[in-house]
């Protein structure tokens, strides 16, 4: 197996699959190719399996954020020799979060009756496998977002946004959280269309919606009375994204005394919120 690294195929053409991408937001699909060659025979042959037997070269994804995952292709090998795979997938935006895992496997495409006992012979059985990632959210919470017109809503006409929370924090977060944007709000509709590639005013808006959503987010984890130190809240909960952003503006800090700084000094609460978020870095 010789499997080429993943690319990032863009506008502009195909770039080498980052570690990072900290500009991804819910829009924005992913393209992703790679090249693998398989040698067959030699695969059959370490494996224990008959020279006829069929495989299978297939990748699967996962996203953390999202809590999904799911089949993203898959190609059929026979025959012999040397083959070469162009894995080509595009996985929707809407699906993602998180850190993006890909697992490329190659596995035993059929179930087989006359192998050795030591050999794999059910269908999908993994005889190679590897898997990289690509992190999708950087220190900005990530959750689902839509832009919508204010005026038929019960949100007020000229706000620019709105961060909606629901649910337990046991809940999903991709289930809880959700990021309404006003079309009657051009700056703040232009600067998510071009988050992908922000202009400096792109980034100045989506810095103040990071900031403003940061805010609304640690205020209402702060109002919970299930939010506390000793809380463990399931993995990909409302709880746990909660707890992670908290860390994060937080470090070192107990959630008691920024719930008690909040409670007495709210002035002086928001000033910390505003520098732990970094509203405005010109890096954002």
């Amino acid at each position: 197996m010789a499997a080429e690294e993943w690319t990032l195929v863009t506008e502009d053409g195909e770039v080498p699959m980052p570690e990072a991408l900290p500009d991804w937001d819910y829009r924005m699909d992913l393209r992703l190719r790679r090249t693998v060659r398989v040698e067959l025979d030699k695969a059959r042959s370490q494996s224990g399996l008959p020279t006829d037997a069929a495989l299978m070269l297939a990748v699967v994804w996962t996203a953390t954020g999202s809590n999904l995952s799911g089949p993203a292709q898959h190609e059929r090998l026979s025959g012999s020799g040397t083959t070469t795979v162009t894995l080509d997938v595009t996985l929707r935006a809407a699906d993602l979060g998180g850190i993006l895992l890909l697992d490329t496997a190659l596995l035993l495409a059929e179930r087989r009756f006359d192998t050795r006992p030591s050999s794999p012979r059910r269908a999908g059985s993994v005889l190679w496998s590897r898997r990289e990632s690509l992190r999708l959210q950087g220190d900005a919470p990530q959750f689902p977002m839509a832009v919508i017109d204010f005026a038929r809503t019960s949100f007020p006409d000229d706000a620019a946004w709105h961060l909606q929370i629901s649910g337990s924090p046991e809940s999903a977060t991709m289930g809880s959280l959700l990021l309404l944007v006003n079309e009657r709000n051009p700056v703040t509709a232009t600067a998510f269309e071009n988050a992908g590639r922000p202009r400096p005013v792109d980034r100045v808006v989506l810095s103040a919606v990071y900031a403003d959503a940061a805010r609304t987010m640690v205020e209402h984890a702060l109002g919970l009375d299930e939010f506390v130190e000793a809380a463990d809240f399931p993995e990909g909960s409302l709880g746990a994204t909660l707890q992670s952003l908290f860390d994060r503006l937080f470090p070192g800090q107990s959630i008691t005394d920024v719930r008690l700084r909040r409670s007495q000094s709210p002035a002086l609460f928001a000033s910390d919120l505003q520098a732990a978020v970094k509203i405005f870095e010109v890096s954002r």
